[in-house]
């Protein structure tokens, strides 16, 4: 792997270094770590055991990443593989790099308002909401839609055809309208799960 000049970005510089230091990768806890006990002291030194200092120094940690992954393309250097669980400098292969022209996640780490808009509360719910779609299965989804009287093949639908769906069968089933409350209920718990799954589809 070729020598890199200077970035501007010092985290970048501090993160490259480390990262070159270990061709086997690293996880984002030990990167944060190493970064911490640097000399150079580029990360804040924010308490991990707060959620919303967690939240901070991963956001600040991923947006220098995805700068240094960025200009590490460009220069036609080496690819940086960027995931919690490893961020590893790869070998610079032309046409193997998976940048995607709509990177959902590159466009959020990469605008700071993401970083001064985000408060404690705004921390907790997203952690939470990241909990349950972990622990909502596919089997869990299949039962919503079918309930709904959807396809199970969700690939054309999306969050505003759902919603229709569930008005129309809040409307019919209401209790105020003869519904039962255990069938609302379930419409409801229905929705929840679809929200879930399909907000971040």
């Amino acid at each position: 792997m070729k020598d890199f000049p200077a970035f501007e970005c010092g985290l970048c510089n501090e993160a490259y270094r480390h990262l070159r230091a270990a061709p086997q990768g690293l996880s984002e806890y030990a990167l944060i770590q190493q970064l911490k006990a640097s000399a150079t002291a580029v990360l804040p030194d924010l308490p991990l055991s707060d959620s919303l200092g967690l939240f901070r120094t991963h956001f600040l940690l991923f947006n220098a990443l995805y700068r240094l992954r960025d200009q590490l393309w460009s220069a036609g250097l080496a690819n940086l593989s960027i995931s919690p669980l490893l961020i590893q400098l790869q070998p610079y292969a032309p046409g193997s790099q998976l940048l995607a022209e709509h990177d959902a996640l590159r466009a959020y780490y990469l605008d700071p308002a993401h970083l001064s808009s985000t408060d404690a509360d705004e921390v907790d719910r997203l952690l939470r909401d990241f909990w349950l779609r972990l622990y909502t299965g596919p089997q869990e989804v299949q039962t919503a839609l079918e309930l709904f009287g959807l396809p199970s093949d969700s690939a054309g639908l999306d969050l505003k055809t759902i919603k229709h769906r569930y008005r129309q069968l809040v409307s019919e089933h209401h209790p105020d309208r003869g519904g039962q409350t255990a069938r609302l209920q379930s419409i409801n718990k229905a929705m929840e799960i679809l929200h879930r799954h399909f907000a971040v589809a």
